[in-house]
């Protein structure tokens, strides 16, 4: 039954994930990776705020597989991340590349946090 919420979740997630990437990287005249950046960044806060919920006692372990392994696996994309800043330094773009790199762990981490103090704040 577990690999099924994780399908479902994931089968939500991808999709999810190329919408938005295409959706937020259209409004950008930019090099940088903008869409890539959102959706790793919201799949932190995601898991973040679940995280807090799944400790607080207010999210089960199923809503944790659906949502956190399925939905926020799908959603993120460490393996675009990394091609992406290979490709900003591969064609010369060395300050894009290391303002995605800094910049995605930053704030992923921060949204991370963010996402788990929120769920402090309404379930603790």
């Amino acid at each position: 039954m577990n690999w099924l919420l994780v399908l479902a979740g994931a089968a939500v997630g991808g999709p999810l994930r190329y919408l938005a990437d295409r959706a937020v990287q259209a409004r950008h005249d930019s090099v940088f990776p903008w869409g890539t950046f959102v959706v790793n960044v919201t799949g932190c806060l995601i898991l973040g705020l679940l995280t807090g919920a799944v400790t607080a006692g207010a999210a089960s372990s199923s809503v944790r597989l659906l949502v956190g392994t399925g939905l926020c696996g799908a959603l993120t994309t460490y393996s675009t991340f990394s091609y992406e800043t290979l490709r900003l330094a591969e064609d010369g773009a060395a300050f894009y590349a290391v303002a995605n790199a800094v910049g995605s762990v930053v704030a992923g981490l921060g949204a991370a946090y963010a996402g788990v103090a929120a769920a402090g704040a309404v379930w603790g």
